[in-house]
Protein backbone atom coordinates (compact mmCIF):
# COMPACT_ATOMS: atom_id res chain seq x y z
CA UNK A 1 0.00 0.00 0.00
CA UNK A 2 1.39 3.22 -1.08
CA UNK A 3 0.02 6.98 0.24
CA UNK A 4 0.46 10.57 -0.88
CA UNK A 5 -0.57 12.23 2.02
CA UNK A 6 -1.26 16.31 1.32
CA UNK A 7 -2.05 18.93 3.65
CA UNK A 8 -4.52 21.00 2.11
CA UNK A 9 -7.02 24.11 3.05
CA UNK A 10 -9.48 22.81 0.26
CA UNK A 11 -9.47 19.89 -2.01
CA UNK A 12 -12.38 18.62 -4.23
CA UNK A 13 -13.15 15.61 -6.80
CA UNK A 14 -15.33 16.12 -9.58
CA UNK A 15 -16.20 13.13 -11.76
CA UNK A 16 -15.64 14.19 -14.78
CA UNK A 17 -18.31 12.12 -17.08
CA UNK A 18 -20.86 13.71 -15.48
CA UNK A 19 -19.35 16.57 -13.55
CA UNK A 20 -20.57 15.39 -10.38
CA UNK A 21 -18.75 16.64 -7.09
CA UNK A 22 -18.23 13.64 -5.74
CA UNK A 23 -15.98 14.70 -2.72
CA UNK A 24 -15.06 17.73 -1.11
CA UNK A 25 -13.03 18.91 2.05
CA UNK A 26 -12.09 21.98 3.76
CA UNK A 27 -8.73 21.75 5.97
CA UNK A 28 -7.19 18.41 6.50
CA UNK A 29 -5.81 15.65 4.20
CA UNK A 30 -6.01 14.70 1.01
CA UNK A 31 -4.69 11.42 0.34
CA UNK A 32 -4.03 9.36 -2.60
CA UNK A 33 -4.41 5.85 -2.08
CA UNK A 34 -2.32 2.99 -4.27
CA UNK A 35 -3.42 -0.40 -3.28
CA UNK A 36 -0.58 -2.89 -4.76
CA UNK A 37 -1.30 -6.70 -4.96
CA UNK A 38 -1.08 -8.51 -1.60
CA UNK A 39 -2.55 -6.00 0.04
CA UNK A 40 -4.45 -7.09 2.97
CA UNK A 41 -6.63 -5.94 6.28
CA UNK A 42 -3.29 -5.90 8.06
CA UNK A 43 -2.12 -2.79 5.82
CA UNK A 44 -5.27 -1.17 5.74
CA UNK A 45 -5.03 -1.29 9.35
CA UNK A 46 -1.47 -0.18 9.82
CA UNK A 47 -1.73 2.89 7.05
CA UNK A 48 -5.12 3.51 8.65
CA UNK A 49 -3.42 4.17 12.07
CA UNK A 50 -0.22 5.99 10.89
CA UNK A 51 -2.48 8.08 8.83
CA UNK A 52 -5.02 9.07 11.90
CA UNK A 53 -2.11 9.93 14.26
CA UNK A 54 0.41 11.75 11.54
CA UNK A 55 1.54 14.86 13.12
CA UNK A 56 1.00 17.15 9.80
CA UNK A 57 -1.63 19.35 11.15
CA UNK A 58 -0.25 23.50 12.36
CA UNK A 59 -0.54 23.62 16.38
CA UNK A 60 -0.91 27.48 17.41
CA UNK A 61 2.27 28.26 17.33
CA UNK A 62 2.21 27.19 13.12
CA UNK A 63 4.44 23.92 14.26
CA UNK A 64 3.25 20.48 12.75
CA UNK A 65 2.49 18.79 15.98
CA UNK A 66 -0.93 17.45 15.58
CA UNK A 67 -3.21 14.84 14.05
CA UNK A 68 -6.33 15.31 11.85
CA UNK A 69 -8.01 13.57 14.91
CA UNK A 70 -6.25 16.47 17.49
CA UNK A 71 -7.39 18.84 15.06
CA UNK A 72 -10.91 17.45 13.91
CA UNK A 73 -9.69 17.88 10.02
CA UNK A 74 -11.54 16.17 7.47
CA UNK A 75 -9.65 13.35 4.55
CA UNK A 76 -10.33 13.24 1.03
CA UNK A 77 -9.31 10.14 -0.30
CA UNK A 78 -8.80 9.16 -3.93
CA UNK A 79 -7.68 5.61 -5.50
CA UNK A 80 -4.79 5.58 -7.77
CA UNK A 81 -3.17 2.55 -9.14
CA UNK A 82 -0.69 4.56 -11.10
CA UNK A 83 1.06 5.35 -7.88
CA UNK A 84 2.29 1.50 -8.36
CA UNK A 85 3.96 2.16 -11.66
CA UNK A 86 6.77 0.39 -12.57
CA UNK A 87 9.45 1.90 -15.12
CA UNK A 88 12.35 0.31 -15.26
CA UNK A 89 11.75 -1.89 -18.04
CA UNK A 90 11.35 1.36 -20.35
CA UNK A 91 9.54 4.67 -20.62
CA UNK A 92 6.20 3.07 -20.59
CA UNK A 93 4.84 2.32 -17.21
CA UNK A 94 4.00 -1.07 -16.08
CA UNK A 95 0.99 -1.39 -13.56
CA UNK A 96 2.20 -4.94 -13.02
CA UNK A 97 2.38 -4.62 -9.44
CA UNK A 98 -0.84 -2.85 -8.97
CA UNK A 99 -4.08 -4.64 -7.11
CA UNK A 100 -6.79 -6.08 -9.75
CA UNK A 101 -9.46 -3.51 -10.09
CA UNK A 102 -11.99 -5.83 -8.01
CA UNK A 103 -9.29 -6.61 -5.12
CA UNK A 104 -8.55 -3.26 -5.06
CA UNK A 105 -11.35 -2.00 -4.45
CA UNK A 106 -12.09 -3.89 -1.39
CA UNK A 107 -8.97 -2.77 0.10
CA UNK A 108 -10.57 0.84 -0.66
CA UNK A 109 -13.76 1.21 1.01
CA UNK A 110 -11.59 -1.21 3.96
CA UNK A 111 -9.13 1.90 4.11
CA UNK A 112 -12.27 3.90 4.71
CA UNK A 113 -14.48 2.10 6.80
CA UNK A 114 -11.73 2.21 9.23
CA UNK A 115 -10.57 6.01 8.98
CA UNK A 116 -14.56 6.81 9.75
CA UNK A 117 -14.21 3.96 12.69
CA UNK A 118 -11.64 6.50 14.22
CA UNK A 119 -14.29 9.48 13.83
CA UNK A 120 -12.74 11.14 11.12
CA UNK A 121 -14.88 12.59 8.26
CA UNK A 122 -13.89 11.06 5.10
CA UNK A 123 -14.95 11.93 1.73
CA UNK A 124 -13.96 10.02 -1.53
CA UNK A 125 -13.30 9.98 -5.14
CA UNK A 126 -15.25 7.85 -7.35
CA UNK A 127 -13.53 4.62 -7.68
CA UNK A 128 -12.45 3.25 -11.32
CA UNK A 129 -14.30 7.07 -12.48
CA UNK A 130 -11.72 9.63 -14.95
CA UNK A 131 -12.00 12.54 -12.26
CA UNK A 132 -10.50 15.95 -11.74
CA UNK A 133 -8.91 17.17 -8.99
CA UNK A 134 -8.46 20.50 -7.40
CA UNK A 135 -6.80 21.33 -4.46
CA UNK A 136 -5.11 23.82 -2.50
CA UNK A 137 -1.98 23.16 -0.59
CA UNK A 138 -1.05 24.31 2.86
CA UNK A 139 2.64 24.39 3.16
CA UNK A 140 3.05 22.43 0.72
CA UNK A 141 3.16 19.56 3.16
CA UNK A 142 3.73 15.82 1.22
CA UNK A 143 3.99 12.63 3.03
CA UNK A 144 4.85 9.44 0.83
CA UNK A 145 4.14 6.05 2.89
CA UNK A 146 5.03 2.98 2.04
CA UNK A 147 4.15 -0.11 4.01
Amino acid sequence: MRLVVQRVKKARVTRVEDGEVVGEIGNGLFVLLGVKKGDTEKEVNVSVDKLAKLRVMSDSNNKMNLSVVDTKSEILVVSQFTLHADTTGGNRPSFINAALPNDARKIYEQFIIKLKEKGIKVETGSFGDYMEIEAVLDGPVTIIYSD
